[in-house]
């Protein structure tokens, strides 16, 4: 420590680091270093508050309230500045090893509470903190402006024809114009594109002059000139389209392409789509774990929410999933009956950033041993092919080759799972209560309902909440550099918040399967605080970023991806959210063991 110059180490800890070079020089001269051993209280609730904001440099003090400890901090970490905002001891502090801390006096704090980023450090809350936190970019080398609005990237104009004009007439227009489209006047207006002309006239054998707008898609989606580049990505995905006409106000006034989009990230999500759409063969599989990977940390070094690249992750693993269903058909022949394919888990929820283990399910409509083989080896194609793509068997079994039956079959697991909710039941509702159907056509009203009514069986309920409160953050005087503490972001953080939240879900009718979505549900219903809601939703989106960031710093270092963060390798600042975060996910376990009356 001797041969590091205080100052430069002050200047390189938050939020020093942001201020600006003559704030920092009164910094530099006013700072004193303070000695404390280990025992001494600092401060006591209802004494004479701190004078000094301290950040330490060596040693530890430990946080209590009424009692009850609640944080132990370590180097780079700062406090006091509640006793210099309030003017008051709230707060219990003692020094839990050797301290050694640079100080700075009052007076100077509050001068330099004139920075905003500096005062911002400290006046924002748990969930502006959080939403902050993860400023260390990915180990991408990509970067585009997410930011940008659609109308600064679509190229097309707005290509009209009459109702009664001619498919030869429009293809004309777009020859004339150089564009993949026309939009065909009406009420609503209809958009032919050059893979209409495709597979709606020359496929259906139409010549040049139908009319077009018999083979027009009515009422296209549209997106409005001023959504953000990534909404945008989304939009196109859920369409399952290539061309979106842009309105501004009531107008349309140009098309946004999937090919505007491509120009603006080769690391994209229509860059990916692109390549998934192309695949015609199993040899082509292997590879796109790596290319999902490259493109997830393409988008967090762009700075994208992981939860939301989640959400691109597996609206492009539904279109594998469904190059890979036609592939399987293809060997196979047309399948017996309807049919689904059920993805459950994280996948279920939309909130897989790396490729995991498969869970999934399959269910058909109607019954016999023909159908049931036929499945069987449908299953089986698809799993492995899934397994080629670099999705692993799920260690459990929870694939669609072992887990899969009639559409009366799964009603009648549904129905006992939640009427007899013995621990094998408890187990089985918590991961199969998350699907979603990804490929298939068969109605699942029936297990829509199900959950439905799963309000109505309290007992599942509280008997589910009880098992999700067996997953919860260690003791935040455990979260410390001594002894090269680690968390399991996973198991401590992420794990708690999702299974919780699945039992709000549930309370709410199980129409929503992703997380943040459960938990805002429950805060508009009013059986979730809004503050707790705010500060584990903020929470879990950091905590799911924050793993995200690691996993993929170890992968570019040619390493295993992990859940689990060394507290070493963090910064102060970082370590300072992970407490932050899992003491708001206690706090979230808490109001829920309240709610559904059950031990905590």
């Amino acid at each position: 420590m001797a041969s590091v110059d205080p100052i430069a180490w002050l200047r390189a800890t938050p939020p020093f680091r942001a201020l600006p070079g003559h704030r920092f020089a009164r910094v530099a001269e006013a700072v004193d270093v303070a000695y404390h051993p280990a025992g001494t209280w600092l401060v006591r609730t209802g004494g004479r508050p701190l004078e000094h904001l301290f950040v330490i440099r060596k040693g530890a003090i430990r946080i209590e309230r009424d009692g009850q400890q609640l944080q132990i901090l370590e180097e780079g970490e700062v406090f006091g500045y509640t006793s210099l905002i309030t003017g008051q001891a709230n707060l219990d502090v003692q020094v839990e090893e050797d301290l050694v801390a640079y100080r700075l006096p009052a007076a100077e704090f509050r001068l330099l509470l004139e920075d905003p980023q500096f005062a911002g450090h400290f006046a924002v809350g748990l969930a502006g903190r959080l939403r902050s936190a993860l400023s260390q970019p990915a180990v991408a080398s990509f970067r585009t402006d997410l930011s940008l609005e659609v109308q600064q990237v679509a190229r097309e104009p707005a290509v009209w024809v009459d109702a009664d004009a001619t498919v030869g007439d429009a293809a004309r227009r777009m020859r004339e114009e150089r564009a993949s489209c026309v939009l065909v006047r009406g009420e609503p207006p209809g958009i032919v594109t050059d893979r209409d002309f495709r597979n709606r006239v020359l496929a259906e054998g139409l010549g040049p002059g139908a009319r077009v707008a018999a083979v027009a898609t009515a009422s296209p989606r549209t997106v409005r000139a001023g959504t953000r580049i990534y909404e945008a990505w989304a939009e196109l995905l859920d369409a399952g389209v290539h061309h979106l006409p842009v309105v501004r106000g009531d107008e349309i006034v140009g098309v946004l392409t999937s090919t505007d989009l491509l120009r603006c990230s080769a690391q994209g999500p229509m860059a990916v789509l692109r390549r998934v759409e192309r695949l015609h063969a199993r040899s082509s599989l292997p590879g796109y774990a790596t290319t999902v990977t490259e493109m997830a940390s393409a988008l967090l070094a762009g700075g994208l929410d992981a939860t939301v690249i989640a959400g691109f992750v597996a609206r492009l693993n539904d279109a594998l999933l469904d190059r890979i269903v036609r592939m399987a058909e293809a060997d196979l022949g047309a399948a017996p009956c309807r049919w689904a394919w059920l993805a459950l888990g994280s996948e279920g929820r939309m909130e897989q950033t790396l490729l995991t283990d498969q869970d999934n399910a399959l269910v058909w409509e109607a019954d016999g041993e023909e159908v049931r083989e036929w499945f069987a080896a449908f299953a089986e194609r698809v799993n492995a092919d899934l397994e080629a793509a670099g999705f692993p068997r799920c260690p459990g079994g929870y694939m669609a080759r072992s887990w899969n039956g009639s559409l009366d079959a799964w009603t009648a697991r549904f129905e006992e799972w939640i009427d007899a909710p013995s621990p094998e039941a408890i187990l089985h509702g918590a991961i199969f209560f998350d699907f979603r159907r990804v490929a298939g056509t068969l109605d699942l009203a029936r297990l829509e309902a199900i959950l439905a009514d799963a309000v109505k069986k309290p007992v599942f309920v509280r008997f589910l909440a009880r098992a999700a409160l067996e997953f919860k953050p260690p003791p935040l005087l455990l979260i410390t550099l001594r002894g090269q503490s680690t968390v399991d972001l996973k198991l401590h953080g992420i794990a708690p918040v999702a299974l919780l939240a699945r039992c709000y879900g549930l309370e709410q009718g199980g129409t929503e399967r992703n997380t943040l979505a459960r938990l805002e549900a429950a805060a508009k219903a009013g059986t979730l605080p809004e503050d707790v809601y705010a500060a584990v939703a903020d929470a879990y989106r950091f905590l799911v970023g924050l793993r995200l960031r690691l996993q993929l710093d170890r992968l570019a270092e040619g390493k295993a991806p992990s859940a689990t963060a060394r507290l070493a390798e963090l910064d102060a600042v970082e370590r300072g959210h992970v407490k932050e975060a899992l003491r708001a996910v206690k706090s979230f376990q808490e109001a829920g063991a309240l709610h559904f009356k059950t031990a905590f």
